[in-house]
């Protein structure tokens, strides 16, 4: 009686926290970041600040979703999230993943999806952080390594998609290629959830019979001037490093290096 008298509480509690999320971007988007850039002159800085407005955003939505009971979670490594510059590449079994990510890092960039650059909810923060959209075609590899440059920290799945509940997708080499272009070390994180939880194509009410636990594991830098150095190509190097990737992000945080 217990369980079903929890879990009907968390399907509300989730529904609750979705509300909040879909109402604070448009406040964020309408007044918050609007307010906030007539204090600050250029658009660098403008860009800057919309990106802390929302990192503690996310923090306290994360902290919100842990107090309310919908998730627990805790984080392993994420000292190393405290610089500038880093291209951090994560798996994705969760919708929640990115919301995860910014809320641990600060001077976040991201890459995301076109539609969401236009949907009411989001684009209000996703233009005024300047995040990446992958619409940008041609151009997206070169937008991510000037946003590195300028000293942003890119998250990017290099998936593409959420991970499936059976097997895993195929990397895509996009992540790679900027790594490789930029001659920037991949900083890779591991998610893992003790139950699936808002995976691809489950509706957000399916909620699991217990509450899911995240382990979030940020693990050594990826070292990418040594592939570079071993290929006879920059495509080359990206294969060789995305095959890496296939077995690094999927390694479980009990299994990583610390």
């Amino acid at each position: 009686m217990l369980e079903v008298i929890n879990r009907a509480w968390r399907i509300v509690a989730t529904g609750f926290c979705f509300s909040v999320f879909g109402l604070g971007g448009i406040v964020l988007g309408i007044v918050v970041c609007p307010v906030a850039m007539l204090f600050v002159r250029g658009a660098a800085r403008q860009q800057q600040l919309s990106q802390t407005i929302i990192h503690y955003c996310f923090r306290g939505f994360v902290g919100l979703m842990n107090w309310v009971g919908v998730i627990s979670y805790e984080v392993h490594g994420a000292e190393r999230l405290n610089r500038r510059g880093l291209l951090i590449l994560a798996n994705h079994p969760s919708l929640i993943d990115v919301v995860f990510l910014i809320s641990f890092v600060r001077h976040a960039d991201c890459i995301v999806k076109a539609a969401l650059a236009s949907n009411p909810f989001t684009r209000g923060p996703i233009r005024a952080a300047g995040f990446i959209t992958n619409g940008d075609g041609a151009g997206l590899l070169e937008d991510c390594v000037r946003s590195l440059k300028d000293g942003n920290n890119l998250i990017i799945f290099p998936e593409g998609t959420r991970t499936p509940l059976q097997g895993a997708n195929r990397l895509q080499r996009g992540a790679a290629h900027v790594a490789v272009r930029g001659r920037i070390d991949i900083t890779p994180v591991h998610i893992h959830s003790s139950l699936p939880m808002l995976t691809k194509g489950t509706p957000w009410w399916k909620v699991p019979v217990r509450k899911p636990h995240f382990t979030i594991e940020v693990q050594p830098d990826i070292a990418v001037q040594e592939f570079c150095d071993s290929a006879a190509s920059e495509t080359l190097a990206a294969r060789h490093v995305t095959e890496h990737l296939s077995v690094q992000l999927f390694r479980g945080p009990a299994c990583a290096s610390t």
